[in-house]
């Protein structure tokens, strides 16, 4: 709360307290700091709590985020600028792991950077973003009262949104210099829970929005290119991925073993190659990929294991519930001492340089309507 409140830019802040038990609205209260209102509703889910916010917000911007994440003081002024281009509906922001004390948690921080980031460049480009990341997202609000706010039909209630948007023919993009630094799963468990969730999730938006592949215009382009790049390089590939290890070990039994580790040698070698890259655009220190060999026998195991799982889940048509995560907390690290009675987000790098709406869907009414008042173009 105190990072929002210590932003560049002036903000309205909205708390939603679902139905909390561990006294989130009390504490936030407590707080007493300016432009905060705390919504207090019986719990009814994360969807239920977005469009609560979204519902009784006053301006016409909307930066989502989640209660794990803390924003750096000019994240919410960057965030909001390719807002200058009409055609822009939505913006993703820049995720990163706070906490890169564990192993798993500094695996988590490379695949981050590796991963999710490079990809959002991927998809940025191509004009087909699957995915506004729930840590950091902002929206035109009519945008989203087009769409017909957060819906429940999927489990990752984020990627459907970011569809749902594409579909319409909105400009989705991705600015990477609005950085929100964000709890990451300290234990495997955790990250089973958090990524079974995901794929899973995943899956049920593809599914959804499948005849996207049919549909003309950018619904279409979405389809075929987005929809397209994940099925291939987020399920097919993955999933065919286990066959590297299992002819690696076939090659050290049964082949010339020396030949074996060269090309696997070659293997690894294009994989930091790449990884050098991702994190030079990301301004992140080098010292972490050291870990990256032990990555690819550990890791990478597990998200095999994962997104198998979700597939044979998807196609049993099981729905699966809520995989409800255990925070610890240790933001308060990325916090500098307080100023002037605000606590605002300590240096955490070098300062990243700065660097017509189209056959759009029906819109639907949001619940709870709650009290219109004037919107401006604050977020």
């Amino acid at each position: 709360m105190r990072s929002l409140v210590a932003s560049e830019r002036p903000v309205e802040v909205l708390v939603v307290d679902d139905g909390s038990t561990d006294g989130t609205a009390d504490i936030v209260e407590a707080l007493h700091l300016p432009n905060v209102r705390v919504l207090r509703q019986a719990n009814g889910g994360k969807r239920s709590a977005l469009n609560a916010g979204i519902a009784h917000a006053r301006h016409e911007l909307i930066v989502m985020i989640d209660g794990d994440t803390v924003f750096e003081p000019a994240t919410i002024g960057r965030l909001v600028r390719p807002f200058a281009d009409p055609s822009v509906g939505a913006v993703a922001g820049n995720a990163k792991v706070a906490s890169r004390r564990g192993l798993i948690s500094r695996w988590q921080h490379i695949e981050y950077v590796m991963g999710f980031n490079v990809d959002r460049r991927v998809y940025d480009v191509l004009r087909c973003m699957p995915t506004i990341p729930g840590a950091i997202g902002a929206f035109r609000r009519s945008v989203l009262l087009e769409v017909g706010g957060v819906s429940h039909d999927t489990l990752a209630e984020d990627t459907d949104l970011t569809m749902a948007i594409c579909r319409t023919g909105w400009r989705v993009v991705y600015e990477d210099s609005a950085r929100a630094w964000t709890e990451a799963p300290g234990t495997l468990p955790q990250l089973w829970r958090q990524r079974y969730r995901w794929s899973y999730g995943t899956m049920q938006a593809m599914w959804k929005h499948r005849l996207a592949v049919l549909d003309r215009g950018p619904s279409g382009r979405f389809g075929r290119l987005g929809l397209a790049h994940l099925a291939v390089f987020q399920i097919l590939l993955p999933l065919l991925a286990p066959l590297v290890d299992i002819f690696l070990v076939y090659g050290l039994i049964f082949l010339n073993p020396v030949t074996t580790l060269l090309l696997w040698a070659a293997v690894l070698a294009v994989q930091v190659l790449a990884a050098v890259v991702a994190f030079r655009l990301e301004r992140e220190p080098l010292r972490v990929l050291w870990l990256l060999p032990l990555q690819q026998v550990v890791y990478r195991q597990l998200m095999y294991a994962v997104l198998i799982r979700s597939a044979v889940t998807a196609l049993g048509g099981i729905r699966l519930g809520w995989q409800k995560l255990r925070r610890v907390g240790g933001l308060e690290s990325l916090l500098a001492p307080p100023r002037d009675g605000r606590a605002v987000p300590a240096a955490t790098g070098p300062d990243p340089v700065e660097g017509p709406r189209h056959d759009r869907g029906r819109g639907h009414a949001l619940e709870p309507a709650g009290v219109r008042e004037p919107v401006d173009d604050r977020p």
